[in-house]
């Protein structure tokens, strides 16, 4: 498996990609990120296409189980983030 892309590297293609300078890239790409965690984080959802769509779920309280000593313990219901890959992302992979 190949190594993650760094924000140094995703910055420098967006640059290339746009003929832009990376310090542009830069602004681009912080921008949405902040759009899409405050969205998220308002119970809203993103959808980028070609992407997938990401959004926020919530969990109901539950019992889990500590591995470490088998004990239950009860868990408050939660968030969490997700994210549903598009079709169009997950065919290009399988090509």
């Amino acid at each position: 498996m190949a190594k993650p892309m760094t924000k140094t590297q995703l910055v420098a293609a967006i640059a290339d990609k746009m003929d832009s300078d990376k310090k542009s890239a830069a602004a681009a790409l912080d921008a949405i990120t902040s759009i899409i965690t405050d969205e998220v984080s308002g119970g809203g959802a993103v959808t980028l296409p070609g992407v997938g769509k990401i959004y926020c779920r919530e969990r109901p309280a539950r019992m889990v189980r500590n591995p470490a000593t088998g004990e239950q313990i009860h868990k408050e219901a939660d968030k969490v983030v997700k994210m549903t890959i598009a079709k169009a992302l997950k065919d290009s992979v399988n090509d």
